[in-house]
């Protein structure tokens, strides 16, 4: 990476995923020179820690990125289509963990171990995909590399902390109400329903198909990412009352016949994976596996009984680590090189 350093914002820098920027900028030693931590205005004026550091939080403003080289932003969609555009005017290049452009055209949609030779397209702005989307094809690439992949069928148990710092929240004190107040009946607020002792196949809005955004976000988002619109795909996404790290349930239907072994092989070489592979021994992925750790987990992989040259597999990772925050850090380490 040479001895350059670089200054960096973090847009949403108070949130789930904004904390954990931080701790991985930090972990992985980036080239910083000025960090720049911003925030909507009630949370301006506090501060954060970074690198031992105490740093005032500023309020996030079309003028916050004088200067700036890198902007990391995990504000929502809307704060991302509002102020991306002053970033770029300003000459830093964005890397958006929000939805705002991960469908744009012109908008390279970049996990690292599996495109990042489309980084080079951009125009100023890089979108993040969203998380079970990065977690399903880190797994998928290194079989699609052997075959070509021509149908995913995916069903996801994601953890609260998919849906922000509040969504956690939400999980601990609908727990708390249950279990020492022995309340039975507690409400919803961030959740549809109750979360708690709870499973909700719903995540994100309906759409007219039957199907979540969530899960037309998996399908529309893998086909860019992969490069290949003929694989047909259907998701359900559904949220488990656990804290961290979403697991999927993936099968998938390649083009030839492919061998277990081949695909164990492939995956203990893949980067960014680990293979818990082991069935005879019980050992295989789990949520409390991933949490806090950066690699994707892959298990249980067998033939897929209802498909010709179908293979089923589970995969676990932390959604605020590479399904957020670790990967908009890849991809700035990416643009640096």
């Amino acid at each position: 990476m040479g001895s350059k350093e670089y200054n960096i914002a973090i847009a949403g820098v108070t949130g789930a995923v904004g904390r954990v920027f931080l701790s991985i900028l930090e972990q992985r030693k980036f080239p910083i020179k000025n960090l720049i931590p911003l925030a909507s205005h009630r949370s301006a004026g506090k501060t954060i820690t970074f690198a031992g550091e105490e740093i005032e939080v500023r309020e996030l403003n079309a003028d916050s990125f004088k200067g700036i080289d890198i902007a990391l932003f995990s504000a929502g969609a809307s704060r991302s289509k509002e102020y991306a555009k002053y970033a770029v005017d300003s000459g830093a290049v964005v890397i958006d963990n929000s939805s705002a452009f991960r469908l744009d055209d012109d908008v390279p949609l970049i996990v690292p171990e599996v495109n990042r030779r489309d980084i080079d397209g951009h125009k100023g702005i890089i979108a993040n995909p969203n998380c079970t989307t990065i977690i399903m094809v880190v797994a998928i690439k290194p079989v699609y590399d052997i075959s070509p992949v021509k149908r995913i069928v995916v069903s996801t148990y994601q953890s609260v902390s998919g849906a922000g710092a509040t969504g956690m929240t939400e999980l601990e004190d609908q727990l708390r109400e249950i279990i020492c107040n022995k309340n039975s009946k507690v409400i919803p607020k961030i959740f549809p329903v109750q979360i708690a002792n709870n499973v909700i196949p719903h995540i994100d809005v309906f759409y007219d198909n039957g199907y979540t955004k969530e899960e037309m976000k998996m399908v529309y988002e893998t086909h860019k990412i992969m490069g290949d619109d003929s694989i047909k795909i259907s998701a359900t996404t559904v949220r488990v009352p656990v804290m961290t790290s979403h697991s999927e349930s993936v099968m998938i239907e390649t083009e030839d016949n492919v061998s277990i072994e081949q695909i164990r092989k492939a995956l203990e070489e893949a980067e960014g994976v680990v293979l818990k592979d082991d069935f005879a021994n019980e050992v295989y992925p789990t949520t409390l596996d991933s949490s806090g750790n950066d690699d994707v987990y892959v298990g249980r992989i067998r033939k897929d009984l209802s498909a010709e040259n179908g293979i089923s597999m589970w995969v676990v990772g932390d959604q605020l680590r590479k399904g957020a925050a670790l990967n908009a850090v890849q991809i700035a380490e990416e643009l640096i090189k």
